[in-house]
């Protein structure tokens, strides 16, 4: 029984960090640690960005969780399993414990979409200024960046495809700038798409490739940087699309 709680505790703290974007060696680091706190000193882990191995021991039976739905960024959630982690290893918690409180940060819910599109929009203006625009950039610039990334929210309920949706974003950032500079509403196109789409843009993922190819793991960095590289052909196909047809 003791080994099954073992094995529960440490793919669900593995599943919460993957699933809030955390990088592939920190996921097996903090798996082999909290097995280690638990007495299982040869515990084998295994992570790439869709899926995690876990074995109690080296001639023990695998374990095998499928992800397949990754958050963007929820650097509380990843806080939160490297604060019970630590717990773990100091002593302070038990398995049930344990399990109890990796179950509740689970289930904690992600910031609602209301606010995450406010938050696009203050940074798309304030990016906007950050790059060399002036403050008429701003309005214009933070409406478009709202917008669009409530585009890319809203496509992706509809369709299961990140790379869609973020194409989308793409394309309702472009056609929406184009209308502001259009009636006079900014001083710089350049300047409003560029601030728009720094909500969009995957610096997590790319972040995280370079860490990961850094440490060894060969199949997480070169997957997460090509889904990087998809992600930003994705959104300049969708803002690239509208001035194609002007």
């Amino acid at each position: 029984m003791e080994k099954v709680m073992i094995e529960k505790v440490c793919m669900l703290a593995g599943k919460i960090m993957l699933v809030s974007g955390a990088e592939t060696y920190r996921v097996e680091d903090t798996m082999n640690r909290i097995a280690a706190a638990f007495g299982a000193v040869n515990a084998q882990s295994y992570a790439t960005p869709t899926a995690i191995n876990f074995s109690i021991d080296l001639p023990s039976e695998t374990k095998f969780l499928r992800i397949t739905k990754r958050s963007t960024a929820d650097l509380h959630k990843i806080a939160a399993v490297n604060s019970i982690s630590r717990k773990i290893t100091a002593g302070e918690l038990d398995l049930q414990n344990a399990f109890l409180q990796l179950k509740n940060v689970e289930k904690d819910k992600a910031y609602p979409p209301w606010l995450q599109i406010i938050a696009a929009a203050l940074v798309s203006g304030s990016f906007a200024i950050m790059f060399g625009g002036v403050w008429e950039d701003f309005l214009p610039a933070m409406l478009a960046g709202g917008l669009g990334f409530a585009g890319m929210l809203g496509m992706e309920r509809f369709l299961d495809i990140r790379f869609l949706a973020e194409f989308f974003g793409g394309f309702v950032i472009g056609i929406t700038s184009s209308f502001f500079l259009s009636f006079g509403f900014g001083a710089s196109m350049d300047m409003v798409i560029i601030g728009a789409v720094m909500p969009l843009v995957p610096g997590l993922l790319i972040t995280n490739a370079v860490r990961d190819l850094m440490a060894g793991h060969l199949v997480a960095g070169i997957s997460k940087g090509t889904e990087a590289l998809l992600t930003a052909f994705a959104i300049g196909a969708g803002v690239a699309t509208i001035f194609g047809f002007m």
